[in-house]
């Protein structure tokens, strides 16, 4: 798990970004409608959904859109999202998608897009297993290490801060998978870029839908005007007739109980 200072400060960036989060979410929304294209569908019309870092709730809603009968549980950390979200949902409820307040066996679809990349892999899914009924399925997206390569680069000469998550290889999601007692797993990866005009925009953006910098070993104090400059410069050798790519390498994944 994050400590717990981090998991405040995540807390705390994701309820701030609750209000601009869905004007920025680009990629986000993206990564979750693919997500749910590539899920197959099931033998019976799930039930009970549990959508785990629901965010705003536009996972929630695009499930609905499926399956428009289905009961659908909305839970996120951050408050001022569920405020969101609980438009989407049946009902939403504050917790942790590390420990879930949920009795055994209680969902047929354990839904997650793009947010276990903030938490422990392995305990995501024991507790995805534990609530799930038997046969019932995961589906979720994650982000892989080569995610913000652009970004990483333009900072690997100016200092030594850590710039982006470590995010997790997909043999590393496979094994906590399969830790956790889940089958039938089948993992996608797939390359998703958005470009910008300039480099204050594209950091506007991630600032924008609460992913900035939040974990151990990052920046703390302000950037000079020359370490920025020189950073700009960097960044602009990645430069495309579209703008300037910022990528996402992004994990889709399946499973079964």
């Amino acid at each position: 798990m994050l400590p717990l200072l981090i998991k405040q400060r995540v807390r705390e960036s994701f309820d701030r970004a609750a209000t601009t989060y869905d004007g920025a979410a680009i990629v986000q929304r993206r990564v979750c409608d693919r997500l749910l294209k590539e899920l197959a569908e099931p033998e019976t019309i799930p039930s009970h959904i549990l959508d785990a870092g629901c965010g705003t709730g536009y996972g929630s809603g695009q499930l609905r859109k499926r399956w428009p009968r289905t009961h659908i549980t909305g839970i996120d950390f951050a408050p001022a999202m569920l405020e969101l979200a609980s438009k989407e949902a049946d009902c939403c409820q504050a917790a942790d998608i590390e420990k879930l307040p949920f009795a055994a066996a209680n969902f047929d679809l354990w839904w997650s897009s793009l947010s276990i990349q903030w938490c422990n892999a392995a305990t995501v899914f024991s507790e995805a297993f534990r609530v799930l009924r038997p046969g019932g399925q995961v589906a979720f997206s994650t982000l892989c290490p080569d995610t913000f390569a652009e970004l990483r680069a333009a900072f690997a000469g100016v200092d030594q801060h850590r710039h982006t998550l470590p995010f997790n290889e997909p043999d590393a999601i496979h094994t906590a998978l399969l830790g956790a007692g889940l089958r039938n797993i089948r993992l996608v990866r797939e390359r998703h870029t958005v470009y910008y005009p300039e480099l204050k925009s594209l950091l506007r953006s991630i600032k924008a839908i609460g992913a900035q910098n939040v974990g151990e070993g990052g920046r703390n104090g302000m950037m000079g005007r020359r370490t920025w400059q020189k950073v700009e410069a960097t960044y602009e050798q990645f430069r495309t007739p579209a703008g300037l790519p910022a990528s996402y390498d992004v994990l889709l994944g399946y499973a079964t109980k």
